[in-house]
């Protein structure tokens, strides 16, 4: 269920990001078009608690660095390694497409820090999108690596059958899919959540933390290269973390050897 409420407060803090400069309380109407009363008392709000502010009298609202020292502190609790950070800059390097690192989230995969390609035709991809944990490279990557248990019971409760034109409909779709991945090495969607869009991607197990590496773009630029960006995947941890860092860490995947 969404909270409207939240998911206004959410947008209007997007729409901030993308603008990039003060907006009135009639910009905000007239771009979301919510009633009147109903802007106002969401801009009022944050006004009133230090997240908004105005730079010019009557010049329009605009966050304030409340939201900055937030974030901060939130990176600080739980950062993401830097080696990860090193691993998918490395990658967008070398394969010009979008990279991203991702953990679970419930029923989800939560993008956690994402380089992005600089094509025109590219996977848009943002800090904080979440794609469905079963269907997708990125999550049965995940799932790959939890107990079975609780893979079990994630794999019971989620939706089936209303998703890209190549997801896994049932369970057992699911548990095919990646015992193919597991004995290839790496996982792949192709079409599975987004049409025409695919990538490949590898487990990294850091301490108690999973972590997913995911490679992808539109599905007629990468389907021909799924091998050759696991294989970059596995070399980019590998010089990052160490060449048995896979071996040592994973779990029920079989480690692809390249000549």
């Amino acid at each position: 269920m969404v909270v409207k409420q939240i998911e206004n407060l959410l947008a209007l803090l997007e729409y901030f990001a993308e603008r990039k400069e003060p907006a009135t309380l009639a910009d905000v109407v007239r771009h979301f078009g919510w009633p009147r009363s109903s802007a106002h008392n969401i801009l009022t709000t944050l006004v009133e608690t230090g997240y908004l502010y105005e730079p010019r009298a009557r010049g329009g609202f605009y966050p304030s660095s409340r939201w900055q020292h937030l974030s901060e502190a939130f990176t600080e609790a739980e950062p993401v390694p830097l080696a990860l950070h090193n691993i998918i800059t490395d990658l967008g390097q070398q394969t010009g497409e979008t990279i991203w690192v991702s953990a679970p989230s419930g029923l989800y995969a939560v993008f956690l820090e994402v380089v992005e390609s600089s094509a025109a035709v590219r996977y848009a991809a943002q800090l904080g999108n979440r794609v469905p944990i079963h269907i997708t490279a990125t999550g049965q990557t995940l799932l790959s690596q939890m107990p079975e248990r609780d893979r079990e019971v994630l794999l019971r409760k989620t939706e089936y059958g209303c998703w890209g034109p190549n997801a896994a409909t049932s369970v057992e779709g699911v548990r095919q899919q990646m015992a193919e991945a597991a004995e290839r090495g790496w996982y792949v969607s192709a079409s599975n959540y987004s049409p025409d869009l695919g990538g490949v991607a590898v487990p990294i197990v850091l301490g108690e933390r999973i972590f997913s590496v995911t490679v992808a773009g539109p599905l007629y630029r990468v389907q021909d290269k799924f091998e050759e960006n696991a294989r970059r995947i596995y070399e980019a941890i590998a010089r990052e973390l160490g060449p048995d860092h896979c071996a040592r860490t994973l779990k029920g995947i079989k480690i692809p050897k390249w000549d």
